[in-house]
C-alpha cells in the first residue's frame, strides 16, 4: 500500500466566547434541529394543515435522537460509562430514537402519524444534511486511507487519523515500517453524506405533491436513507464488519430500512382518493 500523503489538511472548528465554548459539532446540531422545524412548518402550512404541534416535536426529536444515538453507541462499543461522555452519537441510533419519540409525541396530541410523516421526511432529509456538517467541522467519521486530489488529513480530528489509530481502532494495515504517528490522508465521508443528504432532500421536495396515501413521502425517505447510507459506509473506516460480503451492522440496518422504505411506498401506492391536503389544492386550483 502505498503512502498517502493529504491534499487538504482538516482543522476543527470551534468558538470561544468567555468561558463558553461553541463546537462545530454543536452548532451543526443546534442548526439541524431549527432547520428541520422550519422545512416542516412551512410544509403543513403549505399542505393547509396546523404546523403548531412542531415544536413539541421537534423537542422530542431533540430528547429521542440524543438519547437513541447514545444509546446505540453504548451498546456498540459494550461500555455503558460512554453514555455519560462527549462523544459517541451513532445515526441509526438517533434516528430510530428521534422517530420513536416524535410518533410518541403525535399520538398523544391525537394527529395522523402518516399525515405527519409526510412532512417530517422532507424535515429529516434537511435537517441530516445540515447536522452531517458537524461532524466535518470536528473531524470525526471519516473514512479510509485515499489518495484522490480531494484526500483529507485530520491530525487533530476526532481521534486524528494517523496510522496508530487508523490501524488500532479500524483495523486498516500498512506497509511494515510505516511510522504510527504518521497523519494519513482519507476519504472526506461526512462531506458526502453532507451533499447525499441535500440530494435527498431535493428529491423528496420534487415529490412533495404526490398524490399517493398519506405517508408515502416517509417511505420515500427511508429508502432513500437506506441507500445513502449503505453505500456511505463503503468509504468509511470502521472496524464492524461481518463475513457476509463485508458489510457492516450499518450496512445491514440500512439494507433493512430500505427494504420497510420500498415496502411501505408500495402499500401506500396508487391509492384511489389522493390525500386531504392534495385534494383540498386541486379544489382551490
Amino acid at each position: 500500500m502505498p503512502h498517502i500523503f493529504a491534499q487538504i489538511v482538516h482543522h476543527p472548528v470551534a468558538y470561544e466566547l468567555g468561558p463558553l465554548q461553541f463546537t462545530g459539532f454543536g452548532l451543526a446540531i443546534l442548526g439541524c434541529f431549527v432547520i428541520g422545524q422550519i422545512i416542516m412548518q412551512h410544509d403543513l402550512e403549505r399542505r393547509g394543515l396546523d404546523p403548531a404541534p412542531v415544536s413539541d416535536m421537534t423537542f422530542a426529536a431533540v430528547v429521542g435522537g440524543l438519547l437513541g444515538a447514545k444509546l446505540y453507541y453504548a451498546v456498540l462499543v459494550g461500555d455503558p460509562g460512554s453514555l455519560v461522555s462527549r462523544a459517541g452519537f451513532v445515526f441509526w441510533g438517533g434516528l430510530i430514537g428521534g422517530i420513536i419519540a416524535v410518533s410518541a409525541v403525535v399520538k398523544y396530541k391525537k394527529l395522523s402519524i402518516r399525515r405527519m410523516s409526510d412532512s417530517a421526511a422532507i424535515a429529516l432529509a434537511g435537517a441530516y444534511s445540515v447536522g452531517r456538517t458537524g461532524c466535518w467541522a470536528v473531524g470525526d467519521d471519516y473514512g479510509r486511507p485515499f489518495n484522490g486530489p480531494w484526500a483529507t488529513a485530520f491530525p487533530e480530528g476526532a481521534p486524528p487519523s494517523t496510522v496508530a489509530n487508523m490501524t488500532g481502532q479500524f483495523g486498516v494495515q500498512f506497509p511494515a515500517g510505516t511510522p504510527p504517528s504518521q497523519v494519513v490522508a482519507v476519504h472526506p465521508t461526512q462531506i458526502y453524506e453532507t451533499a447525499m443528504g441535500f440530494m435527498m432532500f431535493l428529491i423528496l421536495w420534487r415529490f412533495r405533491n404526490h398524490s399517493h396515501a398519506e405517508g408515502w413521502l416517509f417511505g420515500f425517505y427511508c429508502l432513500l436513507s437506506g441507500v445513502e447510507r449503505f453505500i456511505v459506509e463503503f468509504f468509511r473506516a470502521k472496524d464492524d464488519r461481518f463475513f457476509v460480503a463485508g458489510l457492516t451492522t450499518a450496512q445491514l440496518i440500512a439494507l433493512g430500512f430500505a427494504a420497510f422504505g420500498a415496502l411501505w411506498m408500495y402499500k401506500q401506492w396508487n391509492v384511489k382518493a389522493p390525500p386531504p391536503a392534495v385534494a383540498a389544492r386541486r379544489r382551490a386550483a
